[in-house]
């Protein structure tokens, strides 16, 4: 009988065997803070992983419940002294779990065929469900039901995902900004623009923000109709297969050589779409031009950082500053390395006054579909994070990501504090446009 492929053991084994057991990650992981549990930290998760690598270990339910407890925030790998790629790791446990049906039941399965299978593999698909969701949403429908008390008629947690059901953008990022938009001035770069999934049905705006700082910093910005998932979502859930394919759609519509750089300004996408070198690495047609293409990517904090922002003209002299602070998106500063940026960012617009806040790199429990599939945990972590974010007694709350927009505006509301939750990009957006 043929051996069963194992995602774990096909994985370059100097990449299992990076951590040391040195323990320095523990203190940085919020499930290992929250629980003090061995196997709830990097350095347990990653010795599981290591023995089904050696073969001393199958793929059980107890594995894969502990995969899907992690974050993925990739906390670790910023406190990790021995340069542990956590994120390689993560990634490929996911997928054991999933082709070893450790974790596989009916409704289970049915989901995530009905999602990662069918929904984001075509953008076109997701927009209808947003569009109805938008008719359900403007047409009063939503309000008349929550109004009547019908809610109160679901089972608890079915209670609880319905009042987290973001509000649907009016307008599709298509319908904001043209196929090509062109430099305000001289042109000095071409860049591509990335829509996203989540990005482009709830914050729009932001997208229509991003092309406008890129235009007013002289860049000609192409940003296509019928974009595609960047494959995030399948492969921090172990699909792998999924995430490789929406990788070759990204390459085919996107060919890095045309452009100077590839634009996104979602932490969680960013972070995967860097690395699609790993993902096509067997693929001959692929893998060169996968290099390139990380090489091209970056987050748009990073980018006006690099290439030099544009100044915005004050628009009125004098008056009260307001105050910001700045959460982290994880996968923007642990996995981009993307954390000075953003600051510097808000600290060129006129009128904002930074105020540091206390675990700005500490997550905020969205981590994806966190929320969703380990609801107390993420809770708890949202919990934490508003504390913070009240004690700062910022006006204004500027994160990178739009997971964490969502989870911070959520927590915000339920803990009754009056804060605007926004892109960093969409103030300089308003700076440009005030001027």
């Amino acid at each position: 009988m043929a051996k069963p492929f194992s995602h774990l053991q096909d994985l370059d084994y100097s990449v299992v065997q990076q951590c040391m057991h040195c323990g320095l990650c523990l203190p940085s992981c919020p499930t290992y803070d929250a629980t003090k549990l061995e196997r709830n930290s990097p350095r347990g998760r990653i010795a599981l992983m290591r023995a089904i690598a050696d073969g001393q270990l199958e793929a059980t339910k107890t594995f894969g419940e502990e995969m899907y407890f992690c974050l993925g925030c990739l906390a670790c790998t910023s406190a990790c002294p021995a340069g542990v790629d956590y994120a390689r790791l993560f990634e490929n446990a996911r997928a054991e779990v999933e082709s070893s049906g450790a974790l596989a039941t009916p409704q289970r399965t049915a989901i995530r065929g009905i999602t990662l299978g069918w929904l984001f593999t075509d953008l076109n698909r997701l927009k209808l469900v947003g569009l109805a969701l938008r008719l359900w949403q403007r047409l009063g429908l939503q309000a008349a039901v929550r109004a009547t008390g019908l809610t109160r008629l679901l089972p608890a947690r079915l209670r609880e995902l319905e009042a987290m059901t973001p509000a649907v953008c009016d307008a599709w990022t298509e319908d904001l900004v043209p196929p090509v938009t062109r430099a305000v001035g001289e042109r000095r770069f071409r860049v591509a623009m990335l829509a996203g999934c989540a990005q482009d049905l709830l914050f729009s705006d932001v997208n229509r923000d991003t092309v406008e700082v890129l235009a007013h910093n002289g860049c000609e910005v192409v940003t296509p109709s019928d974009q595609h998932c960047c494959g995030s979502l399948h492969a921090h859930n172990g699909e792998v297969g999924l995430a490789a394919e929406q990788a070759r759609r990204n390459i085919d519509q996107f060919p890095p050589e045309q452009y100077d750089a590839i634009i996104s300004n979602a932490g969680g996408c960013g972070s995967h779409l860097r690395h699609y070198t790993h993902l096509l690495a067997k693929d001959p047609a692929y893998r060169d031009r996968a290099r390139l293409w990380d090489s091209r990517v970056r987050d748009i904090h990073e980018w006006l950082v690099q290439t030099g922002i544009r100044p915005p003209i004050p628009a009125s002299p004098g008056g009260r500053d307001r105050t910001v602070t700045y959460h982290e998106s994880c996968h923007l500063c642990h996995g981009q390395k993307v954390s000075a940026q953003p600051r510097k960012l808000l600290r060129a617009i006129p009128g904002l006054k930074l105020v540091e806040l206390p675990e700005a790199t500490w997550c905020c429990g969205s981590a994806g579909v966190y929320n969703l599939t380990q609801p107390a945990m993420s809770a708890e972590l949202l919990r934490r994070k508003v504390a913070h974010i009240a004690g700062t007694g910022a006006e204004i709350v500027a994160t990178g990501n739009p997971g964490c927009l969502l989870q911070v505006v959520n927590g915000c509301r339920e803990a009754g504090l009056t804060v605007r939750v926004v892109h960093p990009v969409s103030l300089l957006a308003e700076a440009y446009r005030g001027a």
